[in-house]
């Protein structure tokens, strides 16, 4: 059997499709505009075009490829192969996405949350290879994690294992439709963090320019930045206290900010953390970041997990 993977990465704006070999390594990817105009079905049918696309540029058939690993945008559920509500992809919901690509590409598939299978990957080549008990955390749009614990990757009943983004570290907070109020990346994505600037200074900026200002000492900005820190600090703490990680693996586009954000992550959690050892947590910015995607799906099936 080959040892080439084909990993497909869904998203709300993107697909990305890659070959990656054995040691993660990516040979070939390409990706298409996700486009919510057509029928799920025949969005699949193209990426089955880039797969076999991809496969013969590399002078390969099908059937020595070793298998598709998919991460999709959660709810879904990894025992039926479906993706049940995902906000972002909302003509996708309870779409049989392993049936359909199997009827496409006739290999073994496997398919687990976006934010599950970049876990397995920072495990399998990135920032987790010497940690049995890991948390990998993902901080951009919205916020979500993975959960690696006693040398597993956990993944739940139906795939959702990880949805970290609604752990609620503020009731007061910003009110998400009819539902709880205070949700962790309602406070510390980077959409709400763009929202809160936003609105701070009466006009539309990115989040990247949001922490700009605070590196410049930006008297309006800097306050909020200040906030997000710590409440990025008290998710952790909240997921230190239940899951008791030795590592956490910070990734996503907010992570970018860099040592601002992990040097006041590590003094919040140093401080609140309810265990000793959990309040010396290793946290630490993720390996994999422009094809961590492709790279998490291709675990699927590499890895053992």
């Amino acid at each position: 059997m080959n040892n080439i993977a084909v990993g497909i990465d869904i998203g709300g704006t993107k697909i990305a499709i890659g070959l990656i070999a054995q040691n993660g390594e990516v040979i070939a990817k390409s990706s298409l505009k996700t486009d919510l105009s057509l029928e799920p079905g025949e969005m699949l049918g193209q990426v089955a075009d880039v797969v076999n696309k991809l496969a013969n540029e590399q002078g390969l058939a099908l059937n020595q490829l070793k298998g598709i690993g998919v991460g999709a945008p959660g709810p879904l559920n990894t025992k039926t192969g479906r993706l049940t509500c995902p906000p972002n992809l909302k003509s996708w919901w309870d779409y049989p996405v392993v049936e359909r690509l199997a009827e496409l590409l006739p290999l073994p598939i496997r398919m687990e949350n976006d934010a599950t299978a970049a876990t397995l990957a920072e495990k399998w080549v990135g920032a987790a290879q010497d940690a049995d008990h890991f948390i990998f955390i993902t901080i951009s749009t919205g916020i979500g994690a993975g959960i690696y614990l006693h040398g597993k990757l956990i993944t739940g009943s139906t795939g959702n294992a990880g949805d970290a983004g609604f752990l609620i570290v503020h009731p007061q907070g910003p009110i998400a439709k009819d539902q709880a109020s205070g949700f962790w990346e309602l406070l510390a994505s980077g959409t709400a963090i763009a929202k809160q600037a936003s609105e701070l200074l009466g006009k539309e900026i990115t989040s990247k320019e949001a922490f700009d200002l605070a590196a410049q000492g930006d008297p309006v900005i800097s306050p909020l930045i200040e906030k997000v820190y710590t409440y990025i600090g008290m998710g952790c703490v909240s997921l230190i206290n239940l899951l008791d990680p030795s590592k956490i693996v910070i990734g996503g586009g907010v992570s970018q900010v860099g040592e601002p954000l992990f040097s006041a992550v590590r003094s919040y959690v140093a401080a609140h953390a309810l265990n000793p050892s959990g309040r010396e947590t290793v946290i630490v910015p993720a390996k994999l970041r422009q094809d961590a995607g492709l790279i998490g799906a291709a675990a699927l099936v590499h890895c053992n997990y």
